[in-house]
């Protein structure tokens, strides 16, 4: 099964969520081929991360967007699992500081942008902006924007991504971005499995469930802010999530695929070098 084929989003393609099964789990039939997936992805993983990080050329940006409880977390827990930290760094965005809603909305995503050679994980992202931003579009006013700058701003904040998106890639950022399709139905059972677990209970938060009264606001804003800018170069993966098995190894097995796409090499080692290496070993020795 060719996950990265089957749950990439064409550019141009109208998005309508419920034609996308939440529940999904092709190709895997249950959770112990879905771990076993998934461990050779994990493998997979550190293989290209190494080479990307002593390439020194590529940097990867995986951007994770979902409604609450979808298992942005663990995905990233368990994905990541076999990196080196040391090439990898992680950011979860939540509500703007003061210091951020005084800069441009990109301002804060562009600060945690991962160096040539490293893998940065955004645990939400700018797309908030078109997101939660634009069901509570009281937000803005918190944004100090000149009053112009209001008038058509989703068009022209999809405009300013995909720019934003193709400047990134052109100056070597490969771009991946994961939206964890969840289910109204799972996520109300996950949130009430933190009610009623201990261990998961720092997890649950009054807000979380007031944000499902405006559960059909938030699908059809998803589905606009991936219309719009799934590109050729920054493309969106639409991840089947009410099994979390299956939506790692998946998610794995797309990551792993992509950095194979860049081709990555070791740097070549020059007849100087190699000069070098020989008088070490004689001094060595």
């Amino acid at each position: 099964m060719n996950y990265t084929k089957r749950f990439r989003v064409a550019p141009g393609r109208n998005v309508s969520l419920g034609r996308h099964r939440t529940d999904a789990t092709p190709g895997i039939g249950d959770k112990q081929e879905a771990r076993r997936l998934l461990a050779h992805g994990v493998g997979r993983l550190a293989e290209q991360q190494e080479r990307l990080y002593a390439q020194d050329t590529w940097s990867l940006l995986v951007i994770f967007q979902a409604m609450d409880a979808a298992g942005k977390d663990s995905t990233i827990e368990h994905v990541m699992s076999g990196v080196n930290p040391q090439g990898c760094q992680v950011f979860s965005f939540k509500a703007p500081s003061q210091e951020e809603l005084d800069h441009d909305y990109l301002w804060r995503s562009v600060r945690a942008l991962p160096e040539r050679g490293r893998i940065g994980i955004h645990n939400r992202s700018y797309y908030e902006e078109v997101l939660v931003v634009r069901v509570h579009p009281e937000l803005l006013d918190q944004q100090k924007l000149p009053p112009a700058a209001r008038r058509g701003i989703w068009t022209r904040r999809y405009r300013e991504i995909r720019n934003f998106e193709r400047y990134l890639v052109d100056n070597g950022t490969c771009i991946l971005k994961f939206f964890l399709h969840l289910s109204k139905g799972e996520q109300r059972r996950r949130f009430l499995a933190r009610l009623n677990e201990p261990d998961k209970a720092w997890k649950f938060s009054l807000g979380d469930v007031k944000a499902r009264d405006f559960w059909d606001d938030y699908m059809a804003a998803y589905e606009d802010a991936i219309t719009h800018t799934s590109t050729a170069w920054a493309p969106w993966y639409i991840i089947p999530a009410d099994h979390k098995w299956f939506m790692r190894a998946a998610v794995a097995e797309i990551i792993g695929d992509a950095l194979e796409g860049l081709r990555l090499r070791y740097p070549a080692v020059s007849p100087e070098d190699r000069a070098r290496w020989a008088e070490a070993r004689r001094m060595l020795q």
